[in-house]
């Protein structure tokens, strides 16, 4: 008789099923470990997207403009060519994208809120009755801070001045 070491034609040595599985376990990990990869490439790699983000891309950052006791309006007497007084009151906020600018405007609030103060109170009585007028002086307050923080060594970044409320009479 054969020994019992000896195989028929067809079958396999056992050492060979061992192999498969070590190469199907293998390709498993290569494959999760390329997956890990790739999801920690997409999912990491955003970090840096805040300093490629353009400004018009960021959230609106909304400053209200007062003064240090938390006044947050300024009240202007006006007088007309025709020597009638008038009173106008402004509660304004200033819109930036910028945490610097945001920063930079705190920091000099006192100095905004007297600037501001003396453009208001200089406005024509008669040009803020019309739509436009209002505008004008939104534009040039706008102007006004941003040449501020400019000549305080900070970049122009307020997109606007906003009168959240505006009373004239």
């Amino acid at each position: 008789m054969a020994d019992t070491d000896e195989r028929p034609e067809g079958e396999e040595a056992p050492k060979s099923g061992k192999k498969k599985l070590i190469i199907i376990i293998a390709a498993v990990v290569l494959v999760l470990i390329a997956g890990g990869g790739a999801a920690f490439f997409f999912l990491m790699g955003g970090d840096d997207s805040d300093e490629t983000v353009s400004s018009a891309q960021r959230e609106a950052i909304y400053v209200k403009v007062r003064t240090l006791e938390g006044r947050p309006m300024f009240v202007a007497s006006l007088e007309n060519p025709g020597g009638n007084r008038h009173f106008m009151q402004i509660y304004a906020e200033a819109k930036t994208r910028d945490p610097e600018v945001e920063q930079l405007l705190n920091q000099h609030m006192p100095l905004v809120v007297a600037r501001l103060n003396t453009l208001f109170t200089t406005s024509d009585p008669n040009a803020l009755r019309k739509v436009e007028g209002i505008r004008t002086l939104q534009n040039d307050a706008t102007e006004l801070v941003n040449r501020l923080l400019q000549d305080r060594g900070g970049e122009p970044g307020v997109e606007i001045v906003l009168f959240t409320n505006f009373v004239m009479q």
